[in-house]
């Protein structure tokens, strides 16, 4: 759950992050990179880097759950 006060971007992008919807395999590929993009966005402050740093690791997150749906 996010404090209140962030931006409206910020609560855009966390929103990607939900794991819960997907099939148990791909939940332990997705599930790490939730929990740290809560951590970044409790610690640090909204602003552009907070933003770009969210969406690389959107980006990851998203490569290491297609790279899942490899594994046997």
């Amino acid at each position: 759950m996010l404090s209140a006060g962030r931006s409206a971007s910020t609560y855009r992008i966390v929103s990607y992050f939900e794991f819960e919807h997907l099939p148990p395999k791909l939940q332990a590929a997705s599930k790490p990179c939730h929990d740290l993009a809560h951590e970044m966005i409790e610690q640090l402050p909204d602003g552009p880097e907070l933003t770009a740093g969210l969406r690389k690791l959107l980006e990851a997150k998203d490569c290491f759950v297609r790279a899942a749906l490899d594994k046997p």
